[in-house]
């Protein structure tokens, strides 16, 4: 017998013995369960089987009344989901875990129970994304920050956010990774153990404010990666880390660059100052300044000038320094007064927009985009259009249900890194670059737009004709530029028309973007769209 198979068994026989918070159900179905007064009846079941359980109780779907296993094809399994999270929310309670199993019919789960409606998260969020070069520990760094614990000196609190097991074993981050902590009127709430998604969940949960980090790669052949963290996610600050034992480095600077380009209020935290002498680490410091002033940036070092002067310093030219080791924990106490402190600067306004991210698909739940909420709000239950398709349309889809670090929430508003389940959708029709809009939005996708560019780096000059890779929110598509004067050189800021290569996106008058193709890179602003005939 398999391990999962054993867990499931136990369950079952849990439920045999105790049957007052445990109930059996073969299928949950919409026509049969919530009609006729049969929702009212099954809401008050519920709620006996939840106050039996003191606050919990247990749903097995996909077996026999007297809990042999019969399986259900997974269609089935999610519209159970949908009727028991209804029936849950009638008798003020809510699914907080699902887990499923396979047997030879189809699927059969467990669905705990929770007493009290799902979290509702008005609290303050502030969301963060780091940038820098690689091994100088941006990750061991976010891994400390979270925990409250120090580092190993092996980068050991970095296994906190790698999540593909190749990463760990060689120290690498190859894609963007996520980690969260919080702050209640008592100092840091921390994550106990971020392998365990309930302690993560526990923290959305328990904080009063929220600080989210998006962690990015800092090798060179992931750059693309980079840009696609600080350009497609609903930033409120940027965290640029520099190795005390390596300074500056070119990667340093083209990171610099993306945060500048997106007009981030930007931390440089120089770390691992634990490894070198104060004399070395004073010349960082003073390497870093003048990086800084290069670009016509003010550094403002935290350790001289103090904390307070940083919150009210930080925006468009200043930029605070704080020197950090994730082994000693030097400055770390400071980063956690600044983020505890520094006000959200990302706005609210507008109906709910959400850029999509990454896809997958959960067993028993269906395909689940994930992404920022840039604008607006949106609820479990909500109807939105997703798109555009490859053909410009937009297809309706419903709200299924929405998790916050792997926190289960009715609501997430501007600024929340979600994941939102899909209902009328499969997950491989979902790409990277899509957006989630209002069911009565009216949106117009575009293949060609005007824009105002600048040319940050590139050998010679640009042409009709040239093709980069334009990062827009999280688009990531190869382009055609055509300058109108024909040309443009490095430094040279001008107007060209853009033509996305291969399919249509949703694109809007005042967006950034960052174009890159090789070691060529600029910037641009978005001044006038083609929608599509």
């Amino acid at each position: 017998m398999t391990r999962d198979r054993a867990l499931l068994e136990r369950a079952l026989e849990r439920g045999e013995q105790d049957g007052g918070s445990i109930e059996f159900k073969e299928r949950l179905t919409r026509n049969v369960h919530l009609a006729d007064g049969r929702r009212e009846s099954l809401a008050a079941q519920l709620r006996h089987r939840v106050l039996s359980g003191d606050g919990e109780a247990t749903y097995v779907v996909g077996v026999t009344d007297d809990g042999g296993l019969a399986g259900i094809d997974p269609d089935t399994f999610s519209e159970s989901m949908d009727v028991l999270s209804l029936l849950a929310e009638e008798a003020d309670a809510h699914i907080d875990d699902v887990q499923t199993w396979g047997v030879k019919d189809g699927l059969v789960g467990v669905a705990t129970v929770c007493d009290g409606a799902v979290l509702e998260t008005d609290d303050e969020h502030v969301v963060v994304g780091t940038a820098g070069h690689v091994d100088h520990g941006k990750s061991t760094l976010v891994g400390s920050l979270v925990t409250g614990r120090a580092d190993d000196g092996d980068g050991a609190t970095r296994a906190f956010l790698d999540v593909q097991p190749h990463e760990v074993e060689r120290g690498l981050s190859a894609d963007l990774s996520y980690a969260v902590y919080g702050f209640d009127d008592d100092g840091p709430v921390h994550v106990r153990n971020p392998n365990r998604k309930a302690d993560r969940a526990q923290v959305v949960e328990e904080a009063d404010r929220l600080v989210s980090f998006v962690d990015t790669v800092g090798h060179e052949p992931w750059l693309r990666t980079t840009i696609r963290g600080l350009v497609g996610q609903k930033l409120d600050y940027g965290l640029l880390v520099v190795a005390a034992d390596d300074g500056p480095t070119r990667t340093t600077r083209e990171h610099l660059g993306v945060l500048l380009a997106t007009d981030l209020p930007t931390i440089v935290a120089i770390t691992k100052v634990d490894a070198v002498s104060d004399d070395r680490a004073d010349e960082v410091e003073r390497e870093v300044e003048a990086l800084l002033r290069e670009v016509g940036k003010s550094p403002l070092s935290v350790d001289r000038h103090g904390v307070d002067a940083a919150v009210e310093e930080i925006g468009d030219t200043v930029v605070p320094i704080v020197r950090t080791s994730a082994v000693t924990m030097d400055g770390l106490e400071t980063l956690d007064v600044l983020f505890d402190r520094l006000p959200k600067t990302a706005g609210e306004d507008g109906e709910f927009r959400m850029y999509i991210d990454r896809s997958y698909s959960v067993t028993g739940v269906g395909a689940v985009a994930s992404g920022t909420v840039m604008s607006g709000d949106v609820e479990a239950g909500d109807d939105l259009l997703l798109g555009p398709m490859s053909d410009g349309r937009f297809r309706e889809v419903e709200v299924r249900s929405i998790e916050m670090h792997y926190h289960r929430v009715d609501r997430a508003q501007a600024g929340r890194i979600v994941g939102i389940a899909l209902k009328g959708v499969k997950e491989d029709v979902i790409e990277r670059g899509m957006v989630l809009l209002p069911a009565d939005a009216d949106p117009n996708p575009v293949r060609e737009f005007e824009a105002e560019v600048m040319v940050l780096n590139h050998p010679t000059r640009i042409g009709d004709g040239y093709e980069p890779v334009v990062h827009l929110e999280t688009i990531g598509e190869a382009a055609s530029f055509h300058p109108e004067d024909g040309r443009l050189l490095p430094g040279d800021t001008g107007e060209t028309t853009v033509r996305f290569k291969f399919r249509p996106y949703l694109v809007e008058e005042g967006q950034k973007f960052v174009f890159r193709e090789g070691r060529s890179k600029g910037v641009g602003t978005v001044t006038e769209v083609h929608p599509m005939e």
